[in-house]
């Protein structure tokens, strides 16, 4: 009983405005990534037909968000397992 009077309590606080406000933006804004995220498949879709490989621009674009000190970490990491696994030359 208290734990529901609590939640009802709650509920009376929430600004019905506000609170549909808030999800209107996220509507909206989830809208947009849809939008942006079709535009970046387009682009890729566009390299590819000029002969370049997706799959790696994708790592690029991935490993060019990594500060330095990020990317030589994962580097040498990455290097250990592929010795752990006889995959160096």
């Amino acid at each position: 009983m208290a734990a529901q009077a609590a939640s009802t309590e709650s509920v009376a606080n929430v600004s019905k405005g506000q609170l549909k406000s808030f999800i209107e933006r996220i509507e909206r804004l989830e809208e947009e990534k849809a939008a942006i995220a079709g535009d970046i498949r387009e682009v890729y879709a566009e390299a590819k037909a000029n002969g370049y490989d997706a799959k790696i621009m994708r790592q690029v674009v991935r490993i060019r968000k990594l500060d330095g000190h990020e990317r030589a970490e994962q580097e040498a990491l990455l290097d250990t397992y592929l010795a752990a696994l006889g995959m160096v030359s």
